[in-house]
């Protein structure tokens, strides 16, 4: 058959069969991008962010699968006068959440954990460690901001600092530099003051520290707690969890 010939028949079939084509291609582009959305979907129930490579720490879903091993949630360093505690410091059971600030996951979870304080009282303590992941542009220097606030004012102010922090990414989804100098000025902190040791840099390695004990001891995503009973690192909590299953698991060791 001539080039003319066969350049004939394959328009003529192009001709003839003009709608089976379309509808098959219609089919591969809605199975490409029907895939995609599934793929997406799945990335972020398991906290995955674009940019964030195998073994990077994220931000982790309520229902994202968390499990370190018995030796593992022994390196956890024990609490000590060092941490910042909320509540009771004899409590029996002591719950220690690595957390970052920027993480919605963990601004989710802040109620919850104020609603625990609330519900068990004295029997229960809330140890708030640091955790900032590398891809929230913030979380690094609110943390930092933290340890500034309990340096110049003490643990209370710690304590209402994040309340407000938790608040503003509740509210707004992301932290900026003016969230951090108002959620300062909310916990009674002098903003030269604040501003001074913010950029000095000097509580950089304590978060660097407490991050990387959190890692040792098998966090891997935040929020992340702990459950501390009689100073025994008992078990993880991963992610969000809701008020009723934090609470089922509290109940297990009191």
């Amino acid at each position: 058959m001539s080039q003319q010939n066969q350049s004939s028949g394959i328009a003529g079939f192009i001709s003839n069969n003009i709608a089976l084509i379309i509808v098959v291609g219609l089919f591969f582009m809605g199975g490409f991008f029907f895939g995609s959305l599934w793929t997406e979907n799945q990335m972020l129930k398991k906290g995955v962010t674009a940019g964030a490579g195998a073994g990077t720490a994220v931000a982790a879903d309520p229902g994202a699968p968390q499990g370190p091993t018995v030796d593992q949630l022994a390196q956890m360093p024990p609490v000590t006068d060092e941490d910042h505690v909320r509540g009771n410091e004899a409590a029996n059971v002591v719950l220690v959440e690595y957390s970052d600030y920027e993480c919605p996951f963990c601004a989710r979870f802040h109620p919850t954990m104020l609603q625990v304080m609330e519900e068990y009282g004295d029997r229960v303590a809330w140890v708030l460690r640091h955790y900032p992941l590398p891809f929230h542009a913030n979380a690094q220097k609110a943390a930092e901001g933290a340890e500034c606030v309990a340096k110049l004012a003490g643990n209370e102010a710690f304590w209402t600092y994040s309340d407000s922090l938790a608040e503003t990414m509740e509210l707004a989804g992301q932290l900026t530099p003016a969230d951090l100098i108002q959620a300062a000025a909310d916990a009674g902190v002098n903003e030269s003051g604040f501003q001074s040791c913010l950029d000095s840099g000097e509580m950089a390695s304590k978060v660097t520290e407490q991050m990387n004990s959190g890692s040792t001891a098998g966090v891997s995503g935040t929020p992340g707690t702990m459950v501390v009973v009689d100073g025994e690192v008992k078990e993880l909590i991963p992610g969000a969890l809701p008020f009723e299953q934090v609470k089922s698991t509290i109940e297990k060791y009191l």
